[in-house]
């Protein structure tokens, strides 16, 4: 049953009981209030779905991306998708959530700035009787609809392959992502799983190993700045977990004179790291189609909004979704898969799917040396 903004099931129930618990109201009053609560519920067949969708930041460049196709494919069907932006801010969207409920959205897709933190939002909705979505970055909470997402383990091995193809041996780099993201944890869980049996042997040794808070670009270029001096330059690959953080290291190495020569791998393939790629400073990323995420988040959106259950999810546990055996319950996930891309790779992969456009990743490229239009 679909009721009006502001009429849940549980205050349908709760307006029933009251009014047969008042015996001193006739029957025709009686027959009155239920006619008018009937008449929301026919009034809100017909009203569209509201979608709340609550993202933690818009400075990665596939965020607001992903925000444009949720509303754009939420106009196609007639829902209405609300945007909100927290701007890396906990509190704020917490809060943002909390008003999204107030507003009578029917579901909200989150992703979250800080996966512990959202879990309070995540549970009062979920009391309120609104299911919620974590998008591609899990929230620690039994209380989620689902958790979709990219094979976020397969990710880490993904990068740690891309530079072992480059560099098997020597001194390395591991840059991580924004400790408040479950994801980091679980793509260097994927790099460590290929990195470790030569780290272990003596063939390769990690000579700094840190996380970029927020996954930001100016922070991966300090870091790396100090990791440098440190070392004293003395470097042979870069495990970086994402484009931005990459893109930031290369900064830093280019002071050095060392871009080009230090393998150093991303993710997103986003426009900067694709160019980045074929320019011959970053080595490879790793390719995850957005296209197939956001319409499925608005497919489950619109299914659970209808009370209905999406066939294709899978029941993990929080333990193995953030190896912390201290976390409890399960959650309906379902991954998609990933793809590794390099210099050689690119116009098959990422071009040619049309997530990226040829003119804008080989602009730089003098034209004998791209690869021919199909």
């Amino acid at each position: 049953m679909v009721f009006a903004p502001g009429i849940t099931i549980t205050n349908f129930n709760f307006i029933l009981k009251e009014i047969f618990a008042m015996k001193k109201y006739s029957i025709t009053l009686l027959t009155i209030v239920l006619f008018i609560v009937s008449g929301f519920v026919v009034f809100a067949a017909d009203a569209p779905i509201k979608i709340g969708a609550s993202f933690s930041e818009f400075d990665i460049e596939r965020w607001p991306r992903e925000a444009a196709l949720m509303t754009d494919l939420g106009n196609k069907i007639g829902a209405q998708v609300i945007i909100q932006v927290a701007n890396h801010d906990v509190k704020l969207q917490n809060d943002q959530i909390e008003n999204m409920v107030l507003q009578g959205v029917d579901v909200i897709i989150i992703l979250a700035e800080d996966g512990a933190a959202a879990a309070t939002a995540v549970d009062q909705a979920a009391e309120a009787g609104i299911p919620c979505i974590a998008y591609d970055r899990l929230i620690k909470s039994p209380n989620l609809a689902c958790y979709i997402s990219f094979d976020n383990v397969e990710v880490g091995r993904t990068q740690a392959r891309g530079i072992l193809k480059v560099k098997d041996s020597g001194r390395f780099v591991l840059l991580g992502g924004s400790p408040t993201d479950n994801n980091a944890t679980l793509f260097r869980q994927g790099q460590m799983e290929i990195l470790q049996p030569l780290i272990d042997s003596g063939q390769i040794e990690v000579v700094a190993d840190q996380w970029v808070p927020n996954w930001s670009n100016s922070e991966a270029l300090k870091i790396m700045e100090n990791i440098l001096t440190a070392i004293n330059n003395q470097v042979d690959a870069v495990v970086a977990s994402n484009d931005g953080t990459a893109l930031g290291a290369i900064q830093a190495m280019k002071a050095q004179g060392l871009t080009g020569k230090v393998p150093i791998s991303g993710q997103d393939a986003t426009l900067a790291g694709c160019k980045s790629i074929v320019e011959g400073e970053q080595t490879m990323s790793v390719f995850k189609d957005i296209r197939l995420l956001t319409p499925m988040a608005i497919d489950m959106a619109v299914k659970f909004a209808k009370g209905e259950t999406p066939e294709e999810l899978k029941d993990f546990t929080l333990a193995e979704l953030t190896l912390d055996d201290k976390l409890k319950g399960t959650v309906p996930c379902k991954f998609l898969k990933v793809v590794g891309v390099d210099k050689e790779s690119m116009y098959d992969v990422v071009i040619k799917s049309g997530f990226q456009e040829y003119d804008e990743v080989y602009k730089d490229i003098p034209e004998k040396d791209r690869p021919p239009k199909d």
